[in-house]
Order: structure tokens, then C-alpha cells, then sequence
């Protein structure tokens, strides 16, 4: 049998995961070496009769566990990325044995009188800064963990985290099944009438790769509102569309839903808060619940109103009664059309998504930050569609590997994201691996990707993350790239889609893929215009899946939910955002930010940061825009950081004060300009 490649540190360079060698059947050994380890090197450390120092107690959990960190980083992404039914099944079993190896750490008497009392004396210690913020966040983490409860209470405690780790994986494959059962199979072209050539083009290469040739299959993207509804000219069509869409996870995400909000409910009063959300944003930088709901309820009015009057231009188009929710998309499409002689459809031509990533994403990331990027034809990814780019400084100097992961396939979940291959850390002496995920439809063999606008500006938002992993110059691991709070994560990325429509990078990317013709001033004048129009339905459709998750979560122990759907809808009508014609972003049953994949009470955090990215993209305008030493500033102060500095300092270092709402609220046509 071969050696477990996941046993010892990758030889090639950055130590980029030996794809290549990594079979399924390397998982499950690598895992249980893993966790034996590093509950080895914890022991070690909890029973050692040496008195604690920093370095023989956190620098030693800093540098336990390199086995587990390595499979793990690598078994995940592709859970998410290129998942099979082994992978599945050992997901299911692994999830609530990672929990459990959580709470034998975190648990571990010895371990926590050890960490707190180098935090009983850590103004004695004399650390430098890094290092005295990981002991203090080593401590706030045991706490919250459950060191401080009777013996009784953690092993509750262990029980609702094991439990909840199941469902999540559960929540979660259902989910994955569902969106991949539920695509939309069409007899002829006639049906996808109102889309362009190379999306129907598409939607038949999705046929053939799905076993059904001769047949064109719409795949659903892991949202409520399907990008498709807007150019589908067939009413009936897009109501199924919608329909299979809204209908993902009835049989039994609902239930799960219910069972986990009660679980985390009762979690969280174990740990001493009143709901969960609580115990959430008491370690994100909202701090508060009262914070979170007084933004939120703060854009429902306004929100709402512009909503109506969106409504009021639909039906004056609308020749099929009122509007329904399936309608909504298509019927904006022809306002934008006679209101600002603007179709979104004309601009995709304009958007090849190779031209896109490095005559737009890279060019931007050149300019401001000064980077340069090599494809590495020779490195392997985990997908033959999966590409490798070497990352380094203005000088030379290597920063880290880029991996691009862009198109859509049967064995990836929904929706766009970022993964940390390998964390940069001093400590180690690693650079980052980072990779990017997105869903693109695969175009036909020989034929042009061609994007829309949004996913277009979907790339520029998870390179931010990318740049954030790239940037992170820390010495431990625990505050790497993008380990910061979850309502202040989204807020680089969103930074970084300011560059999408900035004049000297749109002039570079945007050309017609055939003709090479630069996409015409007076149609980005027009979207811009017709963009605005849409905003009360977009501001309308998050707040909705925000305020569901903070009612999911702001419930109290012994809180009976009831059945998901009523729940929810009642949900909806408490917080004035229930608009049948505007689904919310994310049902119940399909929301797998909060239900499996860590958003659980921080869905808010888009528009959280949103107000920071906002005022940020004001400080850029007011110094000059895309300059080299605006980029190098927000760098040093902010992307450079990581967890290693509380997140509003790094923010009022680079800033210079406090974050305002207000460029927000313009933004979203909220408020006057």
C-alpha cells in the first residue's frame, strides 16, 4: 500500500496538497492519526508538571494537530467542491467526531487552570502584542466553550454539540441532493425562449452531462430567485422554475431547522445567554443583539416602500394580472428596458470569463496592490477544471498560490466561496494556498463562458476573500487571512468589488469576446441607472433571509418553533418584510448559511459590513481612488491582519474614525445622495 500522502508535509511548492496521490480511502486514516495526535501533544500539554509559560502551553496548541489541519483544509473543500457519495458518508460520520474532539480539548480541566492562569498574569508575561491578544483569545474561547461548567452541564454540553453536528451534515446533504434533483429538465429550445444563444448552449451541454442528451437542464444556483427568471420569456416555465426552487428541503430540513434552533437555543442558556444569537454576536463586533435588530429593523421601512413602488412599475408592464413572484424578475427586465434602454443580456458578450479574471480580477489586484500572477500549469488542482496561479509581490517576492475553481458541476454545492488550502503563519513558516469557488454554467466544448454582470461581480467578491487569505502576515495560526469575526469577513470582499466598474479596469476586461470592441460607455451609464431601480427587491429579498435567521436564533430555551413553514411566515409578518411577490433570499429549508455552514445568527453580517465597505470605498474616491499607496494602506492596516488585532481597531486605524451608515444608506437609494 502506498504511503498516506496526507501523513507528512506536502514536497511541492507552498506546500499545495499532492492532489495527484489523495484517494478517498486517504481520508478516514488520516483522520484518525490526526485526532490521535494531537489529543497526544494536548495531553502533553495539559499534564505536564512544568509550570505554564506561553510557550510550552499556547505556543504548544498553536503547533499541535499539523496532521489534522493538513486533511482536513483538504476533505472539506472537497465536500463542498467535488463531493461523491464516500465523501458524503464519511462527512456524516466525521462532523459529529470533530465536535466531540472540540470539547475533549476545550473541556480538558487541566488544560483551561493551565490557560487561565497565564491569562491571570499576562501583564507580567511581557508578550508583544500578537501574542498577548492569542492568550486572550485562547481563554475567551475556552469559555465559551464550556470550561467553567459543572461536570453535569458539559457533558449536556457535549451531547447538543454532537447532536447539532449531525444535523448540520444532515441539513446540509439534503440540500446538496435536492438542488441536484430539482434542476429543470426542458423538452426543446422553445421553452428557454428569452435566453441568450450560449446559455441555452449551455443549459444542452448541462443535458448531456446529466444523462440527458437531446434534453436542456437548468441547474439550481442556491438561492431563492433564480438568475434565469428574468430572461425566461414562458410564464409557466418560470413558475415551475421558482417552484422546484422554493420547494428544496420540504421533506425534512424543516424539522431539522426546528430541532437545531431549539438545540442551539438550549446551548446557549447552558453557556449563560439569553438565545443564541447572543452567544453569537457577544464575539462578533456587533457585540449586541439590540445592535443587530436595531440595524436591521432600521431598513425594513425604507426597504419595503421602495419595494412598492418597484411593484407599482411592474404592473403597469404586466399584462398577466398581478405580479407574482415569478414574475417579479421578468417583469423588472422590461422596465429597465423602456424606462433605461438597458438589457442586461446585451452585456454578457462583453464578459469572457478568462478576460475577466486577468484583464479584470488580477489587473485590479496589479494596480492597486501590485501583484503579479504566473499560471502553474505544472501544479495539479483537485478538478481537472480547477487552475493554479503563483502570487508574488511587485518584486518577485512569492506570496502564496491562487486556485480558480469556476464552474458549476453535479458534485459541487451551490453558491460561491473561499477556502484556505494551507494558512499562511510565521510560526510554521507557510504562505497561503487559497482557492475560489463559483458556479458558472460550463459552456459547450469550444465555446466562450460568458458571464453576467453579477457574476462578474461575484469573482472581484471572492478574490477580496482571497486577497485577504494572500495578505495575512501573522506568526499563529489561530489569527490567519480571514480568521476574524463573521460580521466583519464579508467586508474586504465587498471592498474589492468597487474595481468591477472602476473606468481603467472595465476598459481592460469588458471587450465583445468575438470582436474585441470595448463594451460601450453609455451601457454601464444605463445599468447604473437601471441597477437602481432594482434595489428595494434586493434590500427586500436579504432582509428577509436575515431577519429569518435572527427569528430562528432569538428564540429562548424551551421555545417550541412549531412547524418551519408556519414559523416562518410568521417570521416574515412580525418583522413587516413579508412580501409574497419577493421570496427571501434563503427559505428555511434551504438555508444552509445558517443551518450548516456557520452563519448561524450572522446572516446580518453582509449588511453589517456592507457599512463599513461602503464608507471604505468613500476613503478610496477621497484619496485619489486606485492608487498604489491607497492599496498599500489598506493592506498594512487591515488586509495584513487577520484575527491578530480586534477587527473595529484595524478599521479606525485605516479609517481614522468610526464606521457611518450613511454611505450605506445612499448606496441602496436609502437615503438621499
Amino acid at each position: 500500500m502506498t504511503t498516506n500522502p496526507f501523513f507528512s508535509p506536502s514536497p511541492l511548492p507552498y506546500e499545495l496538497p499532492p492532489f495527484a496521490e489523495i484517494r478517498d480511502e486517504h481520508y478516514l486514516p488520516a483522520f484518525e492519526r490526526g485526532l490521535a495526535e494531537q489529543l497526544e501533544e494536548v495531553a502533553a500539554v495539559s499534564g505536564s508538571q512544568e509550570p505554564p509559560t506561553f510557550e510550552n502551553t499556547i505556543v504548544a496548541l498553536e503547533r499541535s494537530g499539523a496532521l489534522l489541519r493538513r486533511v482536513r483544509n483538504v476533505f472539506f473543500n472537497q465536500s463542498s467542491a467535488d463531493t461523491n457519495p464516500v465523501v458524503q458518508e464519511l462527512e456524516a460520520q466525521l462532523n459529529p467526531r470533530l465536535a466531540a474532539h472540540s470539547d475533549a480539548i476545550h473541556l480538558d480541566a487541566g488544560l483551561f487552570a493551565r490557560v487561565a492562569s497565564l491569562h491571570d498574569d499576562r501583564a507580567e508575561l511581557g508578550l508583544d502584542a500578537e501574542s498577548l491578544r492569542l492568550l486572550e483569545r485562547y481563554h475567551t474561547t475556552f469559555l465559551r466553550a464550556g470550561a467553567q461548567l459543572s461536570p453535569e452541564d458539559q457533558q449536556r454540553l457535549r451531547e447538543l454539540n454532537g447532536e447539532l453536528a449531525t444535523a448540520a451534515t444532515s441539513f446540509q446533504q439534503n440540500v446538496f441532493d435536492d438542488t441536484r434533483d430539482a434542476a429543470l429538465v426542458l423538452d426543446g429550445p422553445e421553452e428557454l425562449a428569452g435566453l441568450s444563444d450560449d446559455a441555452v448552449s449551455a443549459a444542452a451541454e448541462n443535458g448531456r452531462a446529466r444523462g440527458h442528451d437531446g434534453k436542456y437542464v437548468i441547474s439550481l444556483k442556491n438561492f431563492s430567485n433564480q438568475t434565469e427568471l428574468a430572461s425566461l420569456d414562458d410564464r409557466e416555465v418560470r413558475e415551475r422554475l421558482l417552484e422546484r426552487s422554493l420547494g428544496r428541503g420540504a421533506k425534512g430540513n424543516g424539522k431539522l431547522a426546528v430541532r437545531m434552533a431549539t438545540l442551539r437555543a438550549e446551548r446557549a442558556a447552558l453557556l449563560g445567554y439569553d438565545s443564541h444569537a447572543a452567544y453569537v454576536v457577544a464575539d462578533q463586533t456587533a457585540l449586541t443583539t439590540e445592535a443587530v435588530t436595531g440595524m436591521l429593523h432600521r431598513l425594513v421601512p425604507p426597504a419595503v416602500a421602495m419595494a412598492e413602488r418597484e411593484a407599482a412599475a411592474l404592473a403597469a408592464v404586466s399584462d398577466t394580472g398581478p405580479i407574482q413572484a415569478w414574475d417579479w424578475a421578468y417583469r423588472s427586465q422590461q422596465v429597465r428596458k423602456e424606462r433605461y434602454a438597458f438589457d442586461a443580456a446585451v452585456m454578457r458578450p462583453y464578459f469572457e470569463a478568462d478576460r475577466v479574471l486577468h484583464d479584470g480580477v488580477f489587473f485590479a489586484a496589479t494596480q492597486v496592490y501590485g501583484l503579479r500572477f504566473a499560471e502553474r500549469t505544472d501544479l495539479i488542482g483537485y478538478h481537472p477544471d480547477v487552475r493554479v496561479f503563483e502570487v508574488s509581490e511587485e518584486d518577485g517576492t512569492p506570496l502564496g498560490l491562487y486556485l480558480a475553481d469556476l464552474f458549476a458541476r453535479g458534485s459541487k454545492r451551490g453558491g460561491a466561496w473561499m477556502n484556505a488550502l494551507v494558512g499562511q503563519s510565521g510560526l510554521f513558516g507557510t504562505r497561503p494556498v487559497v482557492v475560489n469557488n463559483l458556479n458558472i454554467a460550463k459552456p459547450a466544448p469550444g465555446e466562450p463562458a460568458l458571464l453576467t454582470f453579477a457574476e462578474v461581480n461575484t469573482l472581484f467578491h471572492e478574490f477580496g476573500h482571497a486577497l485577504h487569505g494572500l495578505f495575512s502576515d501573522v506568526r499563529y495560526p489561530f489569527f490567519a487571512g480571514t480568521a476574524v469575526p463573521r460580521d466583519f469577513v464579508e467586508y474586504p470582499s465587498q471592498v474589492n468589488e468597487m474595481w468591477a466598474l472602476r473606468p481603467e479596469v472595465l476598459a481592460n476586461y469588458a471587450k465583445h469576446h468575438e470582436t474585441g470592441e470595448p463594451l460601450p460607455a453609455e451601457l454601464i451609464e444605463r445599468m447604473a441607472e437601471a441597477d437602481a431601480f432594482g434595489q428595494g427587491f434586493r434590500t427586500v429579498e436579504y432582509l428577509g433571509a436575515a431577519l429569518l435567521d435572527w427569528a430562528w436564533h432569538t428564540i429562548g430555551a424551551g421555545s417550541e418553533p412549531g412547524d418551519a413553514q408556519a414559523f416562518e411566515a410568521a417570521a416574515l409578518e412580525a418583522a413587516g418584510i413579508a412580501v409574497p411577490a419577493i421570496p427571501p433570499r434563503y427559505r428555511s429549508t434551504y438555508f444552509s448559511h445558517v443551518f450548516s455552514n456557520g452563519y448561524s445568527a450572522g446572516y446580518y453580517s453582509y449588511i453589517w459590513s456592507e457599512v463599513l465597505d461602503a464608507d471604505t470605498v468613500d476613503w478610496f474616491e477621497e484619496n485619489g481612488g486606485m492608487r498604489r499607496a491607497n492599496g498599500d494602506t489598506f493592506r498594512r492596516e487591515l488586509l495584513s491582519k487577520g484575527g491578530s488585532v480586534d477587527s473595529l481597531t484595524t478599521y479606525r486605524n485605516f479609517r481614522g474614525r468610526e464606521p457611518r451608515i450613511e454611505p450605506l444608506l445612499v448606496r441602496r437609494g436609502l437615503l438621499p445622495g
